[in-house]
């Protein structure tokens, strides 16, 4: 890759009063996944929490984190175009499955009929054509996961944030919905982090692993 394109964590060190809890100094490339692991407690989540700019502010932060060349410091959480995806699918239950992904559609797309199509376009691409009215409750965990994720793709974001998206699925759904994840990654050319602890996401995703917190 170019040193504007992708995601880099230059010297990136995150502390919590005078404890040190993670430092990372990686790029991760255009369509790359970087996986970081440690156990419960070693800062995972508050590595994405600061990518993403939502750091709580008990905790201190230095180094950059850099988005396609631009220092991400000064930008607020909502001008990163920086996608993310939880545990849980965390969809909204007032809202169908398709008002669900209208919700993170890219407001650039701009008409009804557009915008509609666009999100049945979505649903087909991860086998839930026909799902547009549907109760997200009705959904199974592997539909609302694909769900989560095509909600975050129509946002176009530049970099993804993936913490531990596969952790409460069953063994059956995992391989596939890693698979769905990470190959949306590589198509789309995006950035993505994986915080895990399990080494299975870091085999599937087959990128780069730093380890944090001693060994997972």
């Amino acid at each position: 890759m170019t040193d504007a394109a992708g995601l880099a964590l230059d010297q990136l060190s995150i502390a919590l009063g005078d404890r040190t809890l993670l430092a990372v100094d990686h790029p991760v490339g255009p369509g790359e996944v970087l996986t970081v692991m440690g156990p419960s407690g070693s800062g995972k989540s508050t590595l994405l929490a600061h990518v993403g700019g939502f750091l709580d502010p008990a905790f201190r932060a230095r180094g950059i984190v850099r988005l396609d060349g631009q220092d991400l410091a000064p930008l607020p959480p909502e001008r990163r175009r920086v996608g993310l995806l939880f545990q849980d699918a965390l969809l909204f239950p007032h809202l169908s499955v398709g008002e669900n992904l209208l919700f993170g559609l890219h407001p650039k797309l701009k008409g009804r009929a557009a915008r509609r199509a666009a999100v049945e376009a979505a649903l087909a691409e991860v086998e839930l054509a026909g799902f547009f009215d549907r109760d997200p409750a009705t959904l199974s965990g592997g539909q609302q996961a694909r769900v989560a994720l095509q909600r975050s793709l129509l946002a176009e974001p530049r970099a993804l944030l993936l913490d531990e998206p596969f952790s409460r699925l069953d063994a059956a759904l995992k391989a596939s919905v890693r698979a769905l994840v990470f190959n949306a990654v590589r198509r789309r050319a995006i950035p993505a982090i994986l915080v895990t602890h399990d080494p299975a996401d870091a085999e599937a995703a087959g990128g780069p692993v730093v380890t944090i917190g001693g060994t997972p």
